[in-house]
């Protein structure tokens, strides 16, 4: 099986449902598997540590899994129209695979969650892009030919799937938002098997 890395921080739990459909959708492709990470929180308390496995959910991620992976999907809750730090403090960290050039040509694409309806969704989206420029990676949104981009009314943006959460990270993922996570996940897949099948990216990359 190839695998597609579907790494996000979830506070709440939507952005990590969000995941769980962009997985869906990857594995809707023949041969792909989804595989689930996440990050652990920050502090600003120096003496501060998470255990090194989580309570509950996907694990953590580690620098391998972006190695071995042939495509990902990163997903982070918006954070005054930003990613959440967690993400962005594990980003920072990939500096070896920038300069190893592990990433280079492998597709990648952006999901996103936020209370409000107008709270910053697409500049989210585009903070989680330009990381993955500067490591060479190919990204893909999700094209108006997916007909429920037209007719949402919560989330849904060409850069990327998004969630309308609520101010109180109580709305359910509606079905527009949840088709549009899939037809995501199941773009990233199809394209990464293509660029597999072309020799233009191979698993284990480093």
């Amino acid at each position: 099986m190839n695998d597609i890395l579907v790494l996000y921080y979830s506070r709440h739990g939507a952005t990590a449902q969000m995941a769980k459909y962009i997985a869906r959708g990857i594995e809707e492709v023949e041969g792909m598997q989804a595989r689930l990470r996440t990050v652990p929180e920050v502090s600003a308390m120096c003496e501060a540590t998470e255990d090194a496995i989580p309570e509950s959910g996907a694990p953590y991620v580690q620098a391998t899994d972006l190695q071995e992976c042939i495509g990902l999907a990163l997903g982070s809750p918006t954070r005054f129209g930003n990613m959440a730090a967690p993400l962005k403090y594990f980003i920072d960290s990939t500096s070896a695979l920038w300069l190893s050039g592990a990433l280079i040509g492998k597709p990648a694409s952006v999901f996103t969650s936020s209370s409000s309806l107008h709270g910053g969704q697409e500049t989210t989206l585009t903070s989680m892009m330009l990381p993955l420029l500067h490591h060479g990676m190919v990204l893909l949104g999700v094209p108006y030919s997916e007909a429920e981009l037209m007719d949402t009314q919560d989330g849904g943006t060409p850069y990327g799937s998004s969630h309308w959460a609520g101010l109180n990270s109580n709305r359910s993922i509606s079905d527009n938002e949840k088709k549009l996570c899939i037809a995501q996940g199941r773009r990233l897949a199809q394209t990464a098997l293509a660029q597999l099948n072309a020799g233009l990216i191979q698993q284990g990359d480093s």
